[in-house]
């Protein structure tokens, strides 16, 4: 009997023993660094989560290049090595082959969902701005990064996902999502960034409240919290609630076979939001995870719901 990961590729018609290779390079990134991804792409058809799973790893791999932790290399040498690594990706494009395998299995994804490759550019563009930016002192600064890092993403998933509506109306939706989830995860991981140089909250926003880079420093180097801090995430908090009411509309102009992934994606990102919340914005000193039973709660009626759609379908 074949594996899980046999029978999508399997499913999606992918039969070269390299590029099969490669999809499951990727699909073992994501189940190892994107749990709550993971999860929601197991909602999907079969068929479409090996794409799924190639662009997560293509992301995961580009970003591990400038955030490993114990990559002690210059910014310059991360910076040369990403630009390596999209010259390549362009090679892949161009001739349909590669020797990575994840590049090999991402560049299979963009031909056969005709993805552009702008966004794929666009995302390694905000790639090296992290080797280069350390923080953004307003929302209009970060969204040129957002865009690249969350917003593309959202649009790669589009012609995966399918569309009920114009794939153009639903572009906007598809990128408030990408750019909601980002935002959970630098609230989420707000004290991860500090000790990779980085603070990628406006510092507008937190001089509003009397929060600084040295004040969140300190409560990040002694574990104490300050209620400075605290109204300052909240106000964050807010602010990324709204981006996810903005992007819901979204989820109805996806194909129904689809809709299950995505509201349970929703779901549990929103859940961060609820834990970090729950903590009272404590969350310089630790990393705040959606529980497994709620994970299970949510991802359970969800695959109710696929199964029905795709009976339908």
């Amino acid at each position: 009997m074949p594996t899980a990961a046999a029978a999508e590729l399997d499913a999606a018609g992918i039969t070269d023993p390299a590029l099969r290779a490669g999809y499951a390079v990727c699909r073992a990134l994501n189940a190892h660094h994107g749990r709550t991804y993971f999860l929601a792409t197991r909602l999907l058809p079969a068929a479409r989560r090996p794409a799924v799973h190639a662009v997560y790893g293509f992301a995961r791999y580009a970003d591990e290049i400038v955030d490993d932790l114990g990559d002690a290399r210059p910014a310059a040498e991360k910076a040369a090595e990403l630009d390596r690594l999209g010259a390549s990706l362009q090679e892949a494009f161009a001739s349909g082959r590669a020797q990575h395998p994840v590049l090999a299995a991402v560049a299979d994804t963009a031909r056969r969902y005709a993805l552009d490759p702008a966004l794929f550019t666009d995302f390694l563009r905000s790639m090296r701005m992290d080797t280069e930016v350390t923080e953004y002192a307003t929302f209009d600064e970060l969204a040129r990064y957002v865009h690249g890092s969350a917003a593309v993403i959202g649009l790669m998933m589009l012609p995966v996902l399918g569309t009920v509506v114009p794939r153009a109306e639903a572009e906007g939706p598809a990128a408030a999502l990408g750019v909601a989830f980002q935002l959970t995860n630098f609230l989420r991981d707000v004290g991860e960034d500090l000790d990779r140089g980085r603070v990628y909250l406006p510092t507008d926003e937190l001089a509003a409240f009397g929060v600084d880079r040295e004040l969140l420093l300190w409560c990040r180097r002694t574990r104490r919290p300050d209620p400075r801090v605290r109204r300052a995430l909240a106000h964050l908090v807010a602010h990324t609630r709204a981006v996810y009411r903005r992007a819901a509309p979204g989820i109805g102009m996806l194909e129904p076979v689809s809709r299950a992934c995505v509201t349970c994606a929703f779901t549990l990102y929103q859940g961060i939001l609820d834990r970090i919340e729950a903590v009272d914005h404590d969350v310089l000193h630790r990393r705040v995870a959606v529980p497994r039973r709620t994970r299970a709660a949510v991802a359970v009626p969800g695959l109710v719901r696929a199964l029905a759609a795709r009976a339908t379908a």
